[in-house]
């Protein structure tokens, strides 16, 4: 919510479509493996991610869905959408992919004993983006 607040992603986060809290695993699926986050998952591959938010309605304009759909920036897609994001859309990424804005919490599916391992995954691929990012210095 901050993210698109400060201005550093497109659009905006409204109620749940049920006007209610959601708190449960959802499934999800790749919609772009072309980001240091989303690298070492594949495009088209399922996830199974915790989400918990009031205020998880991803919204945009027509020019702005089709902005984020030309240049591959929709990172997730919910595959039952749990709050009535526009285009099924549970992640955006900023124009330079710097950027991650999801409503699903990956940080709370790293270790088997908590449930799923689906979110280590992104924190992997940063961890390897950085060790690029060193080397190259």
């Amino acid at each position: 919510q901050v993210l698109i607040e400060a201005g550093l992603l497109p659009g905006a986060l409204m109620r749940n479509a049920g006007l209610k809290f959601v708190c449960r695993t959802v499934e999800l699926e790749v919609a772009t493996a072309d980001s240091a986050f989303t690298r070492l998952w594949t495009r088209g591959e399922r996830l199974s991610l915790p989400v918990a938010h009031h205020d998880g309605n991803y919204i945009a304009d027509a020019a702005t869905l089709a902005r984020l759909e030309g240049e591959d920036r929709i990172a997730l897609r919910y595959l039952e959408n749990p709050n009535g994001s526009v285009a099924d859309i549970a992640g955006v990424l900023s124009q330079n992919r710097r950027v991650l804005g999801m409503m699903p919490h990956p940080e709370r599916a790293v270790e088997a004993a908590h449930g799923g391992t689906d979110g280590a995954a992104l924190f992997g691929g940063l961890a390897l983006a950085a060790e690029t990012m060193v080397q190259q210095a």
